[in-house]
This record gives structure tokens, sequence and C-alpha cells, in this order.
């Protein structure tokens, strides 16, 4: 017994100082990585800010010193004026507006439909339907972008709202997003909400669309974004000037021959303050749902 006990005195004396080390390297290594991952952050971040740094700059700047690096040497305000006077550039929002809110709207409400759908009806080629939409995700809008000219044409649809909107509505990133979303919901709620009459219309509404709202508005952020910034397809589908969207409306500031860079990159700073606004906004919605989907 004595042998035993100066044994395991031994032992424990021995192992003490190892024990103790060992949280001060513990301790050491996750603030160096966090130290790391701090300076990476923060040169990401500085590169992604450099263009809309030198974008606020540069339309502050006369036409001279467009290309220069730095500060200003003169400051002017000619730039915006120009672009809020002399360019139709609030028709161009207001339609940017109409077609990115509405085509959000409608897109929210058929892809949860269809989400819906997909994450708790229980049907033959339910798989493969939505390893179809999935796939959609492969193609690009170039690829399509003829077939998708010839239907719309052939549905009377040029040149209006209807051709800029419908097409856009489709999405499947939206479909995967809300499908992925909903098969975390507890299938208890609906469980509970069928003993109480609801059937499945009912269980969309009262039940499944409630407890997607952080879902939704994140997807709302990025169809209104996406939308915004359209240009392909409004471009090729209207070529009336009242219908312009303000991506194109900048594009027609350019020239031929010469471009006033000023004026378009005046124009740019005009067109990024609602992207900005909705971004910071929607962004918290726009984390949490990645996260809740498994997205990252």
């Amino acid at each position: 017994m004595p042998a035993d006990t100066t044994v395991r005195t031994t032992s424990a004396t021995k192992s003490r100082p190892a024990s103790s080390a060992a949280p001060g390297v513990r301790r050491r290594r996750p603030r160096a990585k966090k130290a790391l991952r701090g300076v990476i952050a923060w040169v990401i971040a500085l590169i992604v800010f450099f263009p809309i740094a030198w974008l606020l700059l540069t339309a502050f700047k006369p036409s001279a010193e467009t290309f220069s690096s730095g500060w200003p040497k003169d400051w002017t305000l000619e730039n915006i004026r120009y672009v809020l006077t002399e360019i139709d550039i609030k028709r161009y929002l207001l339609n940017s507006a109409i077609v990115s809110v509405v085509v959000t709207v409608l897109a929210l409400l058929f892809h949860s439909m269809a989400a819906y759908a997909l994450a708790r009806l229980r049907f033959r080629g339910s798989g493969f339907a939505f390893g179809a939409i999935v796939s959609t995700m492969l193609v690009s809008l170039p690829v399509i972008l003829v077939p998708l000219f010839l239907i719309v044409r052939e549905l009377g649809m040029l040149n209006s709202y209807a051709g800029l909107i419908v097409p856009a509505i489709f999405n499947a990133f939206g479909i995967f997003l809300l499908r992925q979303y909903y098969l975390n919901v507890p299938k208890e709620l609906e469980d509970a909400a069928e003993l109480d009459g609801c059937g499945y219309p009912g269980l969309y509404w009262h039940v499944i669309l409630p407890l997607s709202r952080p879902a939704l508005a994140s997807l709302s952020v990025l169809f209104f974004l996406a939308n915004w910034n359209a240009f392909l397809w409004p471009l090729v589908t209207t070529s009336d000037p009242d219908l312009a969207v303000i991506q194109v409306g900048m594009a027609s500031l350019q020239g031929q021959y010469a471009t006033a860079y000023n004026y378009v990159l005046a124009a740019a700073l005009i067109a990024v303050i609602p992207t900005i606004l909705v971004f910071l906004i929607g962004q918290r919605w726009l984390v949490d749902s990645m996260k809740t989907s498994g997205l990252k």
C-alpha cells in the first residue's frame, strides 16, 4: 500500500507540470488563429471595399482627374448634377424598382409553394422533379437567351413590363433554399394543425409561411439585388427608352468612340445606393438563412 501511494504521488507530481502547461499552449493557439483570421478578414474587407471607395471618390472628380489616383484635387458636383438633370435617370430607377419589387414578391410566393410541395408532399417523381429544378442552376442565361426571347416574342411580351418580369420569376436557387428550410420545420406543428382541420393550403398559409419569414426575408434581399443589377435580359427584351432599367440606362452613356467615364461613375454611384441600403437592412436575415439551410 505505501508503495502504491508513493507511485500515485509521484505520477501525480509528474503529471502536474504537463497538465499546467497544456492549457497555456491551448490558450495561445486559439489567440494566434483568431488574430490570423482577423488579419485575413481585414485584408478581404479592404479588397472588397476598395472599388466602392474608388467609385465614391471618382464620382466627385472633374473629368481630367477621372483616372488619377488619390483624393480629388478639385471636388465637384458637376457629374452628379449632369446625371440627375440631363439624363432620365429617375425613370430608369423607377423601372428598376418596379421590376425588382414585383419579381421579388411573385418569386417568393411561387417559390415557397413549390418548395413546400417538394418538402412535404409525397408523390411519384418528386425526387426527379426536384433534381430537374436544381439542375437548371447549371444553365446560365446566355445559353437560353435565344429560345427565351422567341417564347417571349410569341407571347407578345416584348417591350413591356411583363417581358421584364415574367421570365425573371423562376429561380431554382430560391426553391432549393426554401425546401431545405422547410425540411427542418418540425412535422409535429403540421400534425397539430391537421387535427384542427387544416388541409395543405391551410398548413402552408397558417403554419409554414409564418415560420419561414427569415428565409423569405433573406431571399427577398437576393432577388432584389439580382434583378436590380440585371442587364442582359432587359437589354434584349426592351428597345423602348421608357422601359429601360438603370443598368441599361447607364450603358447608354457609353459612346462608340468615346465614353464620359465621369458621368458613368456618377450614375453608378446613384444606382448602387439602393442595393447597399437593401443589403444593410437584410444582411442579418441573409446570414441566418444560410446557417439554417446548411449553406456557408
